[in-house]
């Protein structure tokens, strides 16, 4: 019988083992996948969870489309990953998703305003639930927070990197996609795998010292001075904020350059390790210098025309007599027989048309006065122009915003000098001097040209000092109301360090806390 029974049932009992052996099999299988693609998993009637984020995350794209910062950009996001989620899901709690509300929490650090994240939506609460009960929330709910996050995170790399007000480079522009320099889609794409995503999304910012020494600043600030009630006025917070978001607009890369600040009255030339200093005049408030991104392929000695004797005396000096104004609207300058700037006034011209062969005239072209020995030349759509002046007494003066918008620099021989050694041209130096000496026009043209690039800066860290220039053209003002929706001024920014500020000469125009 037991022979029979043996003999009976022996295939039924292989069979019964190769069905248990598929089915762990099956469970081997499906764990090492869940394992490699945690956002897979099955439901107990057997729908794959996947396929229910895929129209949920599509049905929440379409939902939100409006209250996205970038819903284009999100969209392209999602497509590129089959529409599944990226930062939760029922069975897995996003390695990133910690810091990036990290980040949020920490967002005034950087300059930038909560209100733009999802601050409603994106709260610790719901962290706690999607890590402790994922059960509880829905997977609509999911997908709601899975997408803001996503847009916060995009939103975050874009308003850092681009600015949030950048005129040339919208948002509305930036969300296209259409710009090779940087791409906040693809970053994030590839920060979903990062060991450091707190640190590694930070690297999206500008790359100037001056930029740089702001946020850092502002870290301190936002995050040890006033979370310790340690008095800081919130007036230089909102002009370090203000000043951050203009540096995010400057496209300049790293390397040799001549950066130009309006409010500071300065330039720096910046070549290998080194930084050169000159003072500037700049625009009057009534004709404000641009600001503008160029580069100096050029520069030319002796830029201006002599005006030949008999039109001296014959019909510039009848005209200047007659109209005030004459010289200046065409760009000319008196000189005295040694070179020296001449000061007219209506008895001084009269006392030169009576002595003439003392004196002689040159004329500028393109610019709103005398543009002395030498003129650097760039593209630019302004007619404004970098130059010399044959009144070096005047960048003596504190407040040195007298022109009519060109920009004239102290010392210009020696910066020519040092742009001409850092463009690998020391031979042309002497060649140069001489032309100036000599009084003759040449042109020294650069083998490769220099970034130069005028800003608008209030602040800036000197020393490990906050410094607020005074702000000529207004415009610190204008940008604070589109930045904060301001109804009012500020009250006076009261706690200014006087003795720093008498400890910098260089400095005194300029607030320093």
């Amino acid at each position: 019988m037991k022979n029979l029974l043996k003999s009976d049932h022996q295939p039924k009992y292989k069979r019964i083992i190769f069905i248990i052996w598929l089915v762990c099999m099956f469970v081997h299988v499906s764990l090492n996948v869940f394992a490699q693609n945690p956002v897979i998993s099955f439901t107990k009637k057997g729908e794959k969870v996947e396929e229910l984020i895929t129209k949920e995350t599509k049905a929440q794209l379409l939902k939100y489309k409006n209250m996205l910062n970038y819903p284009k950009s999100v969209e392209r996001f999602y497509k590129a990953k089959s529409y599944r989620l990226s930062w939760v899901t029922k069975l897995n709690h996003n390695r990133q998703l910690a810091p990036a509300m990290l980040i949020l929490d920490c967002i005034s650090q950087y300059g930038l305003n909560r209100q733009d994240f999802h601050p409603n939506e994106l709260v610790y609460n719901q962290i706690e639930v999607l890590a402790e009960q994922p059960d509880m929330l829905s997977d609509g709910q999911r997908a709601i927070f899975d997408v803001l996050m996503t847009d916060a995170m995009i939103t975050f790399m874009n308003h850092l990197h681009y600015g949030k007000f950048n005129i040339l480079l919208t948002p509305a522009k930036v969300d296209e996609g259409e710009i090779d320099e940087f791409n906040a889609v693809l970053k994030l794409a590839q920060l979903m795998e990062s060991k450091d995503f707190y640190n590694e999304i930070s690297t999206v910012q500008p790359l100037s010292k001056a930029y740089a020494d702001l946020q850092k600043y502002l870290h301190l600030v936002r995050g040890q001075y006033l979370e310790d009630s340690y008095a800081f006025p919130e007036k230089s917070v909102r002009t370090m904020t203000i000043n951050m978001e203009r540096l995010r607009w400057n496209t300049s890369k790293p390397g040799p350059s001549l950066t130009i600040n309006i409010p500071a009255q300065i330039a720096r030339l910046n070549v290998e390790d080194s930084v050169y200093i000159f003072i500037t005049i700049v625009g009057k408030a009534s004709s404000p210098t641009p600001n503008l991104e160029s580069s100096i392929t050029h520069f030319t000695t002796a830029p201006e025309r002599k005006v030949p004797y008999t039109i001296f005396v014959n019909e510039l000096l009848p005209k200047a007599i007659k109209d005030e104004n004459y010289l200046e609207n065409n760009h000319l300058t008196i000189y005295d027989a040694r070179g020296n700037y001449v000061a007219v006034s209506a008895k001084k011209l009269q006392y030169i048309k009576a002595h003439p062969k003392n004196y002689f005239a040159r004329q500028s072209t393109g610019c709103d006065d005398a543009m002395g020995k030498l003129v650097f030349r760039f593209n630019n759509p302004a007619p404004v122009l970098l130059h010399d002046t044959p009144q070096p007494k005047l960048f003596l003066s504190e407040k040195r915003v007298l022109s009519h918008g060109c920009i004239r620099v102290e010392k210009i021989e020696k910066l020519a000098s040092l742009i001409l050694s850092a463009d690998g041209s020391k031979a042309q130096i002497p060649i140069m001097r001489k032309a100036i000496a000599t009084d003759q026009k040449k042109d020294f043209v650069l083998r490769t040209p220099l970034p130069l690039s005028i800003n608008y800066i209030t602040c800036e860290m000197i020393d490990s000092q906050l410094v607020i220039y005074n702000d000529f053209y207004a415009q610190d003002r204008a940008l604070e109301m589109t930045m904060y929706g301001s109804p009012r001024l500020l009250a006076s920014d009261l706690r200014i360090s006087l003795k720093a500020l008498n400890s910098v000469p260089s400095l005194q125009r300029a607030f320093i806390w």
